[in-house]
């Protein structure tokens, strides 16, 4: 990965866990706040920056493999998933990592390669029920 990736004009290019499909990312600013826009298609979803380094130190805690669970925002996450994590009332910002209302899930699927591609996380990569954990 690049030292210069992660900016608007040079993206994080990335893949789905299972390895699917791709799309990317890159670190912006909106009201203020760092924010990561998430590009998928047409579709663009953003979630709060420092949901990195919540999410690792979340993991290095835990010190186990923990299952990704992705759901859409309009669906229960699995309880004990890092997709239950990131919109939990009990995570670091009490709430959703995501921030575009009725696009905030997906936490689980997008973030997991980012902290994979930053050298923070593995990620396993069959085609379902894949987890991560902290480097």
């Amino acid at each position: 990965m690049p030292t210069d990736a992660g900016t608007k004009e040079n993206p994080w290019k990335l893949k789905t866990p299972p390895l699917t499909s791709e799309y990317e990312m890159y670190k912006d600013e909106k009201d203020g706040k760092p924010i990561i826009v998430c590009t998928v298609g047409k579709t663009v979803l953003h979630y709060d920056y420092r949901c990195i380094n919540d999410l690792y130190a979340m993991l290095k805690e835990n010190g186990e493999w923990m299952e990704l669970g992705s759901a859409d925002e309009q669906k229960p996450a699995k309880a004990g998933t890092v997709e239950a994590w990131g919109r939990s009332p009990d995570n670091p910002v009490g709430g959703w990592y995501g921030l575009k209302k009725g696009l905030r899930g997906r936490f689980g699927m997008y973030i997991p390669p980012l902290m994979e591609a930053l050298g923070l996380a593995e990620v396993e990569h069959q085609p379902r029920n894949n987890r991560m954990k902290a480097l």
